[in-house]
């Protein structure tokens, strides 16, 4: 089963409605939702579309093999850059507050790219 980006997103559409039940639809129910979903979105990243994988099944300890999107949305779902999250949140939230700060609380890869040693990276609104 290939799992389209815009399945997903309905994934994340649902999640967030959950979020909003919970926790209210005020701001700073909101803002909660955000972090939560920020939170998920930094483990959702490492996905990948089973359409796009050259050997099916994948083994548990490959790396995610480098692979070309299929669009925009897929695009910015596999994107390890956290202010790519904070754009999917926008979509399913509005706008972020101008104080809004998003640092992941872990780093999700227990190994990073050749030559990149950022760790997790901070986003401002």
């Amino acid at each position: 089963w290939d799992i389209l980006a815009t399945e997903r997103l309905e994934m994340l559409k649902k999640f967030v409605d959950f979020g909003l039940e919970h926790w209210g639809s005020d701001q700073q129910g909101v803002n909660t939702t955000r972090r939560f979903l920020l939170e998920w979105l930094s483990f959702l990243y490492r996905y990948v579309p089973v359409g796009v994988l050259e050997v099916v099944p994948q083994r548990m300890n490959d790396r995610p093999p480098r692979y070309v999107c299929r669009n925009e949305l897929e695009t910015m779902m596999a994107s390890d850059d956290s202010r790519d999250w904070v754009k999917i949140s926008e979509m399913l939230l509005g706008p972020v507050p101008d104080d809004f700060k998003f640092l992941p609380k872990h780093k999700s890869n227990s190994y990073a790219s050749s030559g990149d040693q950022r760790g997790g990276g901070e986003v401002q609104g």
